[in-house]
C-alpha cells in the first residue's frame, strides 16, 4: 500500500486484549482533505483505532499507512495549567517570533486572539477546547483525529463547536477522522460515516444530505435511521 491521495490506509488492522478482539481485521481508506465520521458503542473500539492512528499504540497485525504530520484533539483539552494559553498553543515547537505569530494567528482562527496570555484555569470549557484546536492547526495536520471532542460540552456549545471545526476544516483542508457517540454530530460534518461494531466496519456509508444539513430534512432523518439501525438501536422515534 501506499499513500498517494489518501491519509489512511488501513489493511487487516486487528487488536486484541486478551482473548477479546476489540479490532477485527478493519480494511479502511480515507482520501486527504476527507472527513470521516466513526461510529460505535462504549467499548466498540472507536478510541482504540483512533490511538493506533495517532501512533499511540500498535496493532497486533495489518498494516496501518499515515501521514507524519498528524494530530490528534482529545475529550479533555489537556491543557498544562501552567502554561498560558499561548504557550499551550505552541508547545513543542521551536522558539521564536514565527512560531508564536502562527500561534497568534491559530488563535484568531478559534476567535481567541484576546486570549494569548489567559490561563487555562479562567476558560470555560468551550474556549479550552478551542486552544486544543489551535494547538492542533498550528501544527498544519494532512491528517486531524478527533476524539469525542465535544463530549463534554453543554448542547449550545457543542453545535457551535461543530461550526468552528466544519469552518476550520473547510479551510485547513486535513484528513479528519471524527470519533463520536452522536449520530446527528456525525451525520451533520461527516463525508462518510462508518460504523464499528463488533470489531468490524459494518457501514461506510457516503453522506449525500444536501449543505446546510437540518436534522428535520427527510434525507437527514433517513440516514440517521439507518445508522441507529446499524448500531442495533431500534424503536427510537424519528
Amino acid at each position: 500500500m501506499s499513500l498517494s491521495g489518501t491519509a489512511i490506509a488501513l489493511e487487516n488492522l486487528t487488536r486484541a486484549f486478551g482473548a477479546r478482539r476489540v479490532l477485527d481485521g478493519i480494511g479502511l481508506t480515507v482520501r486527504r482533505g476527507e472527513f470521516l465520521a466513526l461510529l460505535g458503542a462504549s467499548g466498540s473500539g472507536k478510541t482504540t483505532l483512533l490511538r493506533i492512528l495517532a501512533g499511540l499504540d500498535r496493532p497486533d497485525a495489518g498494516t496501518v499507512l499515515v501521514p507524519r504530520a498528524r494530530t490528534v484533539v482529545f475529550q479533555e483539552p489537556r491543557l498544562i495549567p501552567s502554561q498560558r494559553v499561548l504557550g499551550n498553543v505552541t508547545i513543542g515547537l521551536p522558539r521564536g517570533a514565527t512560531t508564536r505569530e502562527t500561534a497568534r494567528a491559530a488563535l484568531a482562527e478559534v476567535g481567541l486572539a484576546d486570549h494569548a496570555r489567559a490561563w487555562p484555569a479562567t476558560l470555560s470549557g468551550g474556549e479550552a477546547q478551542r486552544v486544543a484546536l489551535a494547538r492542533a492547526l498550528v501544527r498544519e495536520p494532512e491528517l486531524l483525529l478527533l476524539d469525542e471532542p465535544f463530549a463534554a460540552l453543554d448542547a449550545l456549545t457543542r453545535l457551535r463547536m461543530q461550526d468552528l471545526v466544519a469552518d476550520l476544516c473547510a479551510r485547513h483542508h486535513p484528513a479528519v477522522l471524527l470519533v463520536t457517540h452522536d449520530v446527528d454530530e456525525a451525520i451533520r460534518l461527516a463525508d462518510r460515516v462508518a460504523v464499528l461494531r463488533d470489531g468490524r466496519l459494518v457501514t461506510d456509508e457516503t453522506v449525500t444530505v444536501a449543505r446546510p444539513r437540518d436534522p428535520g430534512d427527510p434525507d437527514f432523518t433517513a440516514l440517521r435511521r439507518r445508522l441507529l439501525a446499524d448500531l442495533g438501536v431500534t424503536g427510537v422515534p424519528q
